[in-house]
């Protein structure tokens, strides 16, 4: 069922590590797909947690142990991520991560040696064929300031900053926001942030939610998702099993995602419209 012409796109992400930006990009895109719509996550941390988890809830669907004839890096030197994508359920697709994408940097500086504004645009051209495929690509990148996360930001139309709730995540979460100003001036980046979504690092905590209260206060109430993570044991079961709804404790997980995918609908719908009025105007105006 697609839902949009062309693939919105959004990065998930945050300059501190371990603030569950896999984990979050990984399930609300498991969510938007059991809702109808057409995802694809695309995994560009090296580390490829988010491959493993995609492929070990494939393996659980369907038995099928996948094997790739080529890493994301040699799709990239053919030009065509599409060979490799792979489907891992209905409506939920995976541009998988490989260790040798470490390498990625080193081969933008060989093909554009003396040009840092086309390394931050090549893989906007890159995925730009897979775009009218779905309705949204997620993309999961690694919590550095590095060209892998620059070309991410610089693709994408729409940013959620995952905020867990500790100290060094918040500043994480701050420079991170400020970062992205910086991206937009250098190389005219046209993105925004469709909201802060915090990640309770321990349920009803005093200490989390004064965190909670200082990303209010530092960002705006209007920012931060209403709907926030609970901390669940389930979800790092499924780090080991792949994506299970089999019980009780799966429904929980799975009902919380479909809540939050649904405020990330509402609040990718405010900002279209917002953005759409503005244009309304401006051609009134000329």
């Amino acid at each position: 069922m697609k839902k949009n012409e062309e693939a919105v796109i959004v990065t998930f992400g945050n300059f501190k590590g371990g603030t569950g930006k896999t984990t979050n990009s990984t399930m609300i895109a498991h969510a938007l797909a059991e809702m109808g719509y057409k995802v694809l996550l695309c995994d560009q941390d090296p580390q490829a947690n988010a491959t493993t988890l995609f492929l070990k809830t494939k393996a659980l669907l369907t038995d099928e142990i996948v094997a790739f004839n080529k890493t994301l890096m040699a799709a990239i030197q053919d030009e065509e991520l599409g060979q490799i994508v792979t489907e891992i359920k209905e409506n939920l697709y995976l541009l998988p991560s490989f260790s040798d994408f470490a390498f990625y940097p080193r081969y933008l500086e060989k093909k554009f040696p003396s040009d840092t504004s086309e390394r931050v645009k090549y893989f906007s051209t890159l995925i730009q064929p897979l775009k009218k495929d779905y309705d949204f690509i997620f993309i999961d990148v690694p919590p550095t300031i590095s060209i892998i996360t620059d070309a991410a930001l610089y693709a994408s139309d729409y940013v959620v900053v995952v905020l867990q709730t500790q100290e060094r995540s918040l500043q994480g979460a701050e420079v991170f926001t400020s970062y992205l100003q910086s991206l937009i001036d250098d190389y005219d980046a046209t993105l925004d942030i469709i909201g802060i979504l915090p990640v309770l690092l321990k349920n009803g905590a005093a200490v989390d939610l004064a965190t909670l209260e200082n990303a209010r206060q530092i960002f705006g109430v209007e920012n931060l998702f209403t709907n926030v993570v609970n901390n669940m044991e389930r979800l790092k079961r499924f780090d080991i099993t792949g994506i299970t709804n089999e019980d009780i404790h799966d429904r929980k997980v799975h009902r919380s995602y479909e809540t939050i995918a649904k405020e990330f609908l509402n609040r990718l719908e405010a900002e279209l419209a917002e953005v759409n009025g503005v244009e309304q105007l401006t051609e009134q105006s000329n």
